[in-house]
């Protein structure tokens, strides 16, 4: 029998699920909310009510604390809420206080060693390890020390990192809890996978459940499957303004539940897969930490212990890590706040550019990053916008490349979309459409050939379908013809049908299938950008097949976005990771033929720029290794013919 306790509760087999209000930066930094969100989980009958505690300066670079936009895209919006949200210690003595008064247990997530003290003094009778530090071997050393038990979820992860931290915490013998997670905010109910909790339970420890869905009805079946803690968020008003109230629960009726039945099924998942999706790459970025250095590093210098630290955002070396680094010898110089990378480990990734595969391949750039990339020797360069982006001019100078821009998808909090029905919603983004068709061609006397500009066409909503398709493609239409893109070529991108949009389980109502895509582009004699992934990710969906969408659009397609994909929410995925085949796709394309594709195209990986376009140009070598044995089988078939 497998038994934690937590306080004066067993939590496990056999005993009744553990329920934990989790009430987070819901509190919006406000104590009277926070006391109110207290009343309100004793009402609802939880156990315990949850904190976070953090010190933003131990996590985050200054760089980035001082501005957020210096960092990705979803740091701006993410950080600048957590600096704002963060109650004061005095606030959380006034907490503790109230939950001992009332009698419901105080716990408390703590993201850094300080805070980790701090929580620890407060009296939590366990420690929670949040998704974002399943990886962070310092913290979970420093937690172990304290011998309390720890309720670590398993969100954002692979899983050769989950096996690496169990297997870590078991050799020190920490007494610990497993909660199975999809760190998006609110998961989209396909990716949940509840199965996998039948997985988690083969380590020996208990198991239970820590949910960002909506609805309860997924909660309560994973109790029925032996959760043994359910942790949800908790909040007054799912409208509030914050990252986690959309995907809190408030009291809901009989219809929701009846609704929430329906959605189990798809809840359930096989319990063996285990792939990060999208929304939880984002978050990962930005809640999950890399090694840094304390100070600046020079070459030949040995690495020790006090010259490294865990700070966010995660763009070097996962914290696990963290043994492997200590020891080495630097062969760079290594700033303060630098994170370390592969090649600090004598990792180095090359690219052989002579034998690559014989397509016009880039990557994708930004202002600030895209000179790094020159030395490939790419024959294109993708720039991707944020709104604010397109206040700024190009810094560069004169390239032998071709130009593509890929327009932003949102700006402030509001989505581009084209298609909207929403007519000012509709005009404000036709005019961010054309800002970035005006830059686009300041930029273009630069570099060679006639730019293309890549748009997200837009027509999602969220919770329920928008039954009018007609009407989107008719404003989709009237937006084209409002563009002024004289000079450029317009290139409107193919959608995935559950997109990651400010936290996830956004529908996409047109713009996916290959046959209605035709029906629209061909009349205005428009080409598209086609991105496999986001193919395969709807082919998924609609149960059809991927290869004949690619067969019916190949015409069209002037420009390709390359990545993996699996399941519908597995977007941007590295080559290989994901269920296409590759080989058969560069088939249908008609590797090495002349009537085959020839154009522009880049491995669309997610923060595959990231470690020195790491993740870019492993995907350019697997590619170019399946595009070169599709050419044999291409040319084995004409031969037999």
């Amino acid at each position: 029998m497998t038994v934690v306790k937590i306080g004066d509760r067993l939590v496990g087999d056999d005993n009744p699920t553990y329920v934990i209000a989790e009430i987070g930066v819901n509190h919006n930094g406000i104590l009277p909310l926070a006391i109110e969100l207290i009343d309100a989980a004793i009402s609802a009958g939880a156990d315990a009510v949850k904190f976070q505690k953090r010190n933003l300066e131990n996590l985050y670079a200054k760089k980035y604390l001082e501005n957020a936009n210096s960092g990705e895209k979803t740091l701006r919006y993410l950080l600048p809420i957590l600096q704002r949200v963060e109650l004061t210690d005095e606030a959380y003595y006034e907490i503790v206080d109230y939950c001992k008064q009332k009698e419901i247990t105080f716990m408390c997530s703590a993201f850094d060693a300080e805070s980790a003290d701090f929580v620890d003094q407060l009296g939590v009778p366990a420690f929670k390890v949040a998704s974002a530090d399943m990886t962070n071997i310092p913290l979970l050393d420093h937690l172990i020390e304290k011998r309390k038990p720890l309720i670590m979820s398993t969100g954002m992860s692979h899983m050769d990192e989950l096996e690496f931290s169990v297997n870590y915490l078991k050799e020190r013998e920490a007494e610990f809890i497993l909660l199975h997670c999809n760190s998006t905010y609110p998961a989209a109910f396909e990716d949940i996978n509840l199965r996998f909790m039948d997985r988690l339970r083969k380590y020996g420890v208990p198991v239970g459940y820590s949910g960002h869905e909506r609805g309860i009805a997924v909660s309560t079946v994973a109790s029925a499957l032996g959760a043994c803690i359910i942790e949800r968020h908790i909040t007054l008003d799912r409208t509030m303004d914050g990252p986690d109230h959309a995907s809190s629960l408030e009291p809901h009726g009989f219809q929701k539940m009846v609704r929430d039945i329906h959605q189990i099924n798809l809840a359930l998942g096989t319990g063996e897969e285990k792939f990060i999706s999208r929304g939880e790459i984002l978050n990962r970025e930005v809640l999950g930490k890399s090694l840094v250095a304390t100070r600046q590093v020079e070459p030949g210098e040995e690495i020790t212990a006090d010259m490294v630290a865990v700070k966010g955002p995660a763009l070097g070396l996962s914290p696990q890590r963290y043994p492997e680094l200590i020891g080495k010898t630097s062969t760079r110089v290594i700033q303060v706040d630098e994170p370390y990378t592969d090649r600090d480990l004598g990792i180095n990734i090359e690219l052989d550019v002579e034998h690559t595969l014989p397509l016009e391949w880039g990557f994708t750039v930004r202002f600030r990053d895209f000179e790094d990339t020159l030395k490939y020797h790419p024959r294109m360069l993708e720039f991707h916008f944020t709104d604010q982006d397109l206040d700024e001019h190009y810094p560069g100078g004169d390239h032998d490349l071709k130009l593509v821009v890929h327009a932003p998808e949102f700006f402030e909090r509001t989505l581009v979309d084209l298609c909207s029905l929403d007519e000012y919603q509709r005009k404000q983004s036709l005019a961010l459409i054309q800002k970035t068709i005006n830059l686009t061609r300041e930029m273009s006397n630069h570099f060679i050939d006639v730019p293309k500009v890549v748009v997200h066409t837009g027509g999602m909503s969220l919770d329920h379908p928008i039954e009018d398709k007609k009407a989107l493609y008719d404003n989709l239409r009237t937006s084209v013809e409002e563009l002024d893109y004289d000079g450029v070529e317009l290139l409107l991108e193919n959608l995935p049908p559950h997109p990651w949009y400010f936290g996830g389980q956004w529908l996409t109502n047109a713009y996916m299938d290959a046959y209605e895509i035709v029906d629209f582009i061909k009349p205005l004699g428009l080409n598209m950008c086609f991105d496999t992934s986001h193919a395969k990710l709807y082919c998924n969906w609609a149960h059809v097949d991927f290869y004949e969408q690619v067969k019916v659009l190949l015409p069209y397609i002037n420009h390709l976005h390359l990545s993996d994909g699996a399941g519908l929410d597995g977007e941007g995925l590295q080559i290989g990771e994901g269920t296409i085949d590759w080989v058969h796709f560069f088939e249908v394309i008609g590797a090495g033929t002349p009537e085959g594709y020839q154009g522009t195209m880049i491995p669309e990986i997610w923060r595959g720029h990231q470690r020195g376009n790491e993740g870019f140009v492993i995907a350019i070598k697997r590619l170019s290794d399946a595009y070169s044995e599709a050419e044999q089988k291409v040319s084995a078939k004409q031969v037999s013919v």
